[in-house]
């Protein structure tokens, strides 16, 4: 029986988050820090956590401006403050990892610990603290998916010795760890999948499709395409994805969740349209694809649909200008060629974009 033949019932959000505490691990990276911020605008007191391995102090900075923000510089790899065994956590985001693959060859080893090690201490804090938890996983696990679009119940395709495995094995063993204690210690646990996402606050570096191809093209450089182009992503904004995992929290499904959204464009034609919305004079180049570089990606949504009110709102062409914008307010000598790959690096970003949720 699929999930949408089980017909569970649809459950509200909560109205009034203002007495709840919300602890997010990762608050200074790309998707928690707008995760962190959607929350603090409703008036929860939110606890950040980060080690600044990938995460920006300019996100920590824009979010210490809401006087219910708390930050601690802290690797949970190696220990959780200790405050927080010692006050009420209501519910726990685990958006903890790296997820670039211009990380994977940089910090692999990071990669897997944080996600094992530093996931047993936030579902041990959950257990203790009978708080809710939130596992963000990712499409990774699908790997190269021979089901297409992907559902939550397909076991995927991955290759375990390859140079993403340390990323996608990862997610696969954090969430088989979220379901034991589950299963073992009734922790109250979430499990969401996250599609490819962007928007403002996206490292300029992060060596993904979306901030390569901007800045290649803000700066007419040749836009650079791995393969022939015809590999498939789905794009999502990153306050579209916010409201997805604000959905899965609140929803009454431990099961996993795909989010993101489902609208489907190869890469050359993402490389086509930046170029075509940006009037960039950038050139594309054709470059070998990579090895285990997946040749589809696209979420099936009817599960989170079937639950929620869940629709991605914001359009490709409104969410390219939102980020192209944000990529053009950091100051040229603030950018620098990064070693790895053929993006650019802040070096500082103090932009504000609270109005991006």
């Amino acid at each position: 029986m699929s999930f949408v033949e089980r017909s569970l019932p649809f459950i509200p959000n909560p109205v009034n988050l203002e007495k709840s505490c919300i602890l997010v691990a990762g608050a200074a990276g790309f998707v928690p820090s707008h995760l962190s911020e959607f929350y603090l605008k409703r008036g929860a007191r939110v606890i950040g956590l980060d080690n600044f391995i990938t995460g920006q102090h300019a996100n920590v900075e824009l979010l210490s401006a809401y006087k219910n923000f708390e930050f601690h510089e802290v690797d949970i790899i190696e220990r959780l403050p200790e405050t927080l065994y010692r006050e009420k956590v209501d519910y726990i985001f685990n958006m903890a990892s790296p997820a670039s693959p211009i990380d994977f060859s940089r910090i692999p080893i990071e990669i897997m610990r944080v996600n094992s090690e530093g996931t047993r201490r936030l579902l041990e804090l959950a257990r203790v603290q009978g708080a809710r938890i939130l596992e963000a996983s990712t499409s990774e696990v699908y790997g190269d998916p021979e089901v297409h679009p992907q559902v939550e119940s397909y076991v995927g395709h991955v290759e375990i010795n390859g140079p993403r495995s340390c990323y996608d094995e990862a997610k696969r063993f954090a969430e088989a760890m979220t379901s034991s204690y589950r299963m073992k210690y009734g922790v109250d646990t979430r499990i969401i999948r996250i599609f490819n996402t962007y928007g403002p606050r996206m490292r300029a570096n992060d060596g993904r499709v979306i901030p390569n191809f901007i800045n290649q093209a803000l700066q007419g450089e040749d836009i650079t395409v791995y393969g022939d182009g015809g590999q498939t992503r789905s794009f999502c904004f990153v306050t579209d994805l916010v409201a997805a995992i604000h959905e899965v929290m609140f929803c009454n499904d431990y099961t996993p969740f795909n989010i993101g959204n489902p609208e489907e464009k190869t890469i050359l034609e993402t490389a086509k349209l930046i170029v075509e919305i940006l009037n960039s004079k950038s050139k594309i180049v054709f470059k070998e694809l990579p090895k285990d570089d997946p040749t589809r990606r696209r979420p099936c949504l009817a599960k989170l649909q079937a639950v929620s009110s869940y629709r991605p709102l914001v359009d490709f062409r409104s969410g390219m200008m939102a980020t192209a914008d944000y990529f053009s307010a950091l100051a040229p000598a603030s950018l620098e060629k990064s070693p790895l790959h053929d993006s650019f690096r802040p070096t500082k970003c103090s932009q504000s974009y609270t109005n991006s949720i």
